[in-house]
């Protein structure tokens, strides 16, 4: 099957045939440039009589049912088109290990995340809200900055406005994901004096301050008003990860630095954090020298914790429907910018790993083909549950 064929048969008006859609999909190379998938979607959505509207960030926004303001219940469905680098050509295997003999779709994106995608926009399809709501928000760019998803939670008018629930599509193996660690990241920067090494004491060594640094990184928990342990998601995290300083190796160092990463739980935000840590460092660093935490500069803000009652409503529905685990998701994603608005959870096929390894963001990305019709069937239910 052509590319051109493929994209007839995905967009054409009869019923939505999402495993074409998906394979059609995936042959679009979306980590440099993701405006031929996207308007591949958009023409799919208008083969179905459905008007999407493009924004100058990326985002594709489509709406079925009432006025946001009639609507008895909304809900909004939100994934991403974008993925990692580099691009891995795509593949139908029919007799997979992966699937017990069964057939999987290989390539970027087929799990990460344009498998939950095609499960979306079935579901996105198939239901007829009458007295509710239903709004697609796909974004370009959730593998790097999220320009696209900050700029829909920073809108005017957010497609997420008055949402009762909201679901995020990405690789959970069918289970239902009900919070995530934030991450933030930054560099603590140290300034003392340089000196000549035969004389330590006429200098200031930034270097040397480093040790009561990675003291008080390992401590930072352990302090009086650290959050405690998140019921689904665990203890913060705190990591060193890059360090840098001096200039010479007979001189007293006048600089150092140390990078962190901050994996952060609820209640915690990164105003907190930067606050919080500064002063702990600054209690742990002699006073003759310097000390300045400042994040990594970035047009968006960082992706923060978040979670949702387990028992909401569109937890239970979901569950119910796709017989998943109720449990965290491991990695950061752009429910952080939705979450604040209503109950939000994650959900779709493929898996981040296996037993074998990575999968997502990996060169052997796979789906199984039953997964995604299998959540599409889930996705289908739930919003006819909540809908109805």
């Amino acid at each position: 099957m052509t590319d051109a064929d493929s994209a007839t048969d995905a967009g054409s008006a009869d019923a939505f045939d999402l495993i074409t859609f998906l394979e059609t999909a995936v042959q679009y190379p979306s980590h440099e440039d993701i405006g031929p998938m996207r308007e591949f979607l958009c023409e799919t959505l208008e083969a179905r009589g459905i008007d999407p509207q493009a924004d100058d960030a990326g985002n594709v926004v489509a709406s079925r049912g009432v006025p946001t303001d009639e609507a008895e219940t909304h809900v909004v469905l939100n994934t991403h088109i974008d993925t990692v680098s580099p691009h891995v050509p795509s593949e139908r295997d029919e007799d997979a290990p992966e699937a017990d003999g069964g057939p999987v779709i290989r390539g970027r994106g087929s799990c990460d995340a344009k498998g939950p995608l095609a499960a979306l926009l079935s579901a996105f399809f198939a239901v007829e809200p009458t007295d509710g709501r239903v709004t697609l928000a796909i974004t370009p760019d959730e593998e790097v900055l999220s320009t696209g998803a900050y700029a829909l939670a920073s809108s005017d008018d957010p497609p997420t406005r008055g949402a009762d629930a909201i679901i995020v599509g990405e690789p959970t193996g069918l289970d239902v994901c009900t919070a995530a660690k934030g991450r933030f990241q930054g560099t603590i920067h140290l300034s003392g004096a340089n000196a000549h090494a035969a004389e330590p004491e006429t200098g200031t060594n930034a270097v040397a301050a480093l040790e009561g640094v990675l003291e008080a990184v390992r401590t930072f928990g352990e302090r009086a008003d650290a959050p405690p342990a998140h019921p689904q998601l665990g203890a913060a995290t705190l990591t060193p990860t890059v360090v840098e300083g001096g200039d010479a190796t007979n001189q007293v160092p006048a600089d150092a630095a140390l990078t962190v990463d901050r994996r952060s739980v609820p209640p915690e935000t990164a105003e907190e954090f930067h606050e919080a840590l500064t002063a702990h460092l600054r209690a742990a660093v002699p006073d003759d020298v310097a000390l300045e935490f400042r994040f990594t500069d970035r047009p968006t803000p960082f992706l923060e914790a978040w979670d949702t009652d387990p028992d909401a409503p569109v937890v239970d529905a979901l569950a119910d429907a796709s017989g998943g685990e109720v449990r965290p998701f491991t990695a950061a994603t752009e429910a952080s910018y939705f979450a604040a608005d209503a109950p939000t959870v994650v959900f779709g096929p493929g898996v981040l790993a296996d037993e074998d390894g990575a999968v997502a963001h990996a060169p052997r990305e796979y789906v199984q083909v039953e997964a995604v019709r299998e959540a599409a069937r889930a996705l289908e239910a739930t919003l006819a549950d909540l809908l109805e």
